[in-house]
């Protein structure tokens, strides 16, 4: 079992940066790809970001790409997500997820533990 807390959300104006956190606890963190997820309200979950539990590979979307930088640090079993350069569209809750040894698919069912999510909202 993992349970998984995110922390960091809050209100910005467009054009600013928050830094996501997840923190892990329970089973062997590093061995676990995380993935970010969001999802606004009236939409479905999307994807936003993954890391392999390496922290070799990572994979965006093409929403953030360049925006966004998803990294890790097994040893404080935290990732976090560094967000510059938001946009109002970029508003939603956000959910960290893990997949145990995943390799940091974009596919939502693929990770078995989530959190329960922070808010992130963008003003224009």
């Amino acid at each position: 079992q993992v349970h998984l807390v995110e922390s960091g959300g809050g209100l910005v104006q467009a054009g600013g940066s928050l830094r996501l956190s997840c923190a892990a606890s329970g089973r062997t963190f590093s061995r676990f790809a995380v993935g970010w997820f969001r999802q606004a309200p009236g939409k479905e979950r999307e994807f936003v970001a993954a890391i392999t539990w390496s922290a070799r590979s990572t994979n965006y979307a093409d929403s953030v790409k360049g925006r966004f930088t998803i990294s890790r640090n097994n040893a404080q079993n935290t990732v976090f997500l560094q967000m510059n350069s938001l946009k109002p569209e970029d508003t939603a809750i956000y959910y960290c997820a893990a997949d145990l040894f995943g390799s940091g698919a974009n596919i939502s069912s693929l990770y078995e533990y989530w959190g329960q999510g922070t808010q992130v909202t963008v003003s224009s």
